[in-house]
């Protein structure tokens, strides 16, 4: 820890920590959100098989970050060298982004590659960057450093999309200051991350790994984590819930900007408002569900996010026009807010004092885990039911085929009958969360922290 006489010294690294979650946040906002999922859907696809290419895309990133990120956590770890890590995937990151400037109409597999890599590097990142809040906060300052980061991460999401709408705005439909959005958002994740690498020392504990390789050391913590929770069975009910409704968390939150230029006809620019709307009705949801979960507990508070998430999903399946579609866009931004903050909090709840670390390393694999089905669902359905559709409208002599109307109509009832996928994970996510007990899951980790006490 960093000691108490160099209270200057551990400010400064955790404004850098605080920088550089501003700058991250950018390329969540941009990239996934608000400017290229539908400029890849629109734009350089061009069909309705685009949303099945995007899913697969996110399928394919989060496949591949689930089974690298516990090798390289271990690897940082025994090493002292998460910063080095941080910043080669935040190189990777940034320029695999920039480098989606040279994605236009008809690159469908450049696009996809140079996102995956862009995306892995992205989410790698995030590894390794929540790993120094350690070395930046002592035990009694973590929940508040870690909820600053949030805060001012998702300020600067919302200050770098308001930067690329007026770029956009002034420059109506000329796809180069979209593609060069991408370009700028590298730039400002750089920027804003360079403090990180400069001001924020590693606390250099040793570590003794046994002689033995870095990948068997990533699985002995594995399963070393796996052996330390399956005791705990309010906290494994969670998990059951947790790996299924995430699924429809990310899902929403990947198809958020396609859904709108689908259904809606939202345009770029419309869509970045959009995108800033939701972040703002994102901080208020995470402030209010704080206090909430204070006075009404946790998990009661938590079911209310995910049941407020399913009436904003089932809302856009019915929402007539754009004005709705803003409207249950903000419902869902201030749901999922809830919902994952109070996720969070379920975990420190019911982990025992002295095996948080343990608690939250399984946590983050089943986020991660859960990730990888639910985009990949949404777009295969998306794209498989537009179809289906067009295929019964030719059949019933309804329309000829290629017919362009034909085409978007059926597109768009497609895309709100793949919206059932969502609203499956979410409900089905909810079933096993409602059996969850959270005095006994409180007990429990107390149980078990005294017992270690006494040992």
């Amino acid at each position: 820890m960093i000691k108490k006489d160099m209270s200057k010294e551990k400010k400064r690294a955790q404004w850098a920590w605080y920088l550089y979650d501003f700058g991250n946040s950018a390329y969540a906002a941009v990239v996934l959100l608000a400017v290229y999922a539908s400029y890849f859907k629109e734009g350089v696809v061009g069909t309705a098989e685009g949303s099945a290419l995007w899913g697969l895309a996110l399928t394919i990133s989060m496949a591949v970050v689930a089974v690298i990120s516990p090798i390289f956590g271990a690897m940082a770890d025994y090493s002292h060298r998460k910063k080095t890590f941080l910043f080669i995937m935040t190189a990777i990151s940034t320029i695999f982004t920039a480098l989606l400037f040279f994605v236009q109409k008809g690159d469908v597999l450049l696009g996809m590659v140079l996102f995956i890599i862009a995306e892995i590097g992205y989410r790698s990142g995030q590894t390794f960057y929540n790993g120094l809040l350690t070395d930046i906060a002592d035990d009694d300052e973590i929940a508040k450093v870690s909820g600053n980061g949030w805060a001012i991460g998702s300020a600067g999401g919302i200050i770098c999309l308001i930067i690329v709408l007026v770029m956009i705005q002034l420059n109506p439909g000329d796809t180069f200051y979209v593609r060069f959005s991408l370009v700028f958002t590298a730039l400002y994740f750089i920027l804003f991350a360079i403090p990180a690498f400069l001001w924020i020392k590693e606390d250099k504990r040793p570590q003794d790994k046994g002689g033995k390789s870095y990948f068997a050391v990533a699985i002995e913590r594995i399963k070393h984590t796996l052996q330390s929770v399956k005791s705990f069975k309010e906290f494994i009910k969670f998990m059951i819930a947790l790996l299924i409704y995430n699924d429809g968390i990310i899902a929403a939150l990947d198809f958020a900007a396609i859904i709108g230029a689908v259904l809606y006809g939202v345009n770029q620019t419309e869509l970045i408002i959009f995108v800033i709307i939701v972040q703002l009705t994102n901080v208020l949801g995470a402030y209010v569900y704080g206090r909430q979960s204070e006075k009404a507990g946790v998990k009661k508070s938590l079911v209310q996010s995910l049941v407020l998430m399913i009436i904003a999903v089932v809302g856009m399946m019915f929402m007539p026009n754009k004005l709705g579609f803003f409207v249950v866009g903000a419902l869902a931004g201030y749901a999922m807010a809830g919902a994952q903050m109070l996720s969070r909090t379920m975990v420190s709840m019911f982990a025992p004092e002295g095996k948080s670390a343990e608690f939250y390393g399984f946590f983050s694999l089943a986020g991660r885990t859960s990730s990888i089905i639910g985009p990949g669902l949404m777009g295969a359905a998306a794209s498989g039911l537009s179809a289906w559709v067009m295929t019964a409208l030719v059949k019933g002599g309804v329309t000829a085929a290629g017919n362009e109307n034909a085409l978007v109509i059926s597109e768009q009832i497609g895309h709100r009958l793949a919206l059932i996928t969502i609203i499956f994970f979410l409900l089905v996510g909810l079933m096993p969360l409602l059996f969850v007990d959270e005095e006994k899951g409180r007990q429990a980790a107390k149980a078990a922290a005294q017992q270690g006490q006494e040992g």
